[in-house]
């Protein structure tokens, strides 16, 4: 006995829609910042290897860092994702400096 012959089955096409996306600044990955603040606890060479530590900068950008921060009350000690900002805050803290975070 001859098999009957079997249905043709097409694939079905998916049914997709593309959407383009614009950076509206409000996602997560918009920059952080690390500000560090001026005390009159610490010295420089304590605040100066702790930003080395903390960010992985060059002793030299670490010493600009801190003398901002001696002559202007703050500075911006780094830039980055919020939970890079995170970790550098929480290195920074180590020794009680004062900083925030800020996006």
């Amino acid at each position: 006995m001859p098999e009957a012959p079997s249905p043709t089955i097409e694939p079905a096409t998916p049914d997709v829609t593309t959407e383009e996306r614009t950076d509206d600044g409000t996602g997560t990955d918009k920059p952080w910042a690390v500000i560090l603040y001026n005390d009159d606890v610490h010295t420089f060479e304590e605040v100066i290897g702790q930003l080395v530590k903390a960010t992985g900068c060059s002793r030299s950008q670490a010493e600009k860092h801190a003398w901002t921060v001696h002559t202007q009350g703050k500075a911006t000690v780094y830039e980055g994702t919020f939970e890079e900002c995170f970790e550098v805050q929480a290195v920074l803290k180590e020794i009680e400096l004062v900083t925030e975070i800020q996006g």
